[in-house]
């Protein structure tokens, strides 16, 4: 068994620029994140396929209080 991290969604946005500036700022924290249906979510339209914000899932609680902070 290997110790790789499970990937969770922590957020969605309609937007993929909203997506993205929460991701710089898990980023700047160290925090490793991605985003999902990037590509996806820019030529569909708004709320078809939000763009999902991804962590480690170890990572979720300090992401989430990160995020929250910043709103």
């Amino acid at each position: 068994m290997g110790n790789e991290s499970k990937l969770i969604v922590l957020r969605e946005w309609n937007t993929v620029m909203e997506a993205e500036m929460a991701k710089s700022i898990l980023e700047s924290a160290g925090i490793f994140s991605t985003i999902q249906n990037e590509y996806m979510s820019s030529i569909y339209p708004i709320g078809t396929m939000p763009a999902q914000l991804l962590v480690k899932e170890e990572d979720a609680e300090q992401a989430r209080a990160l995020l929250d902070k910043m709103q």
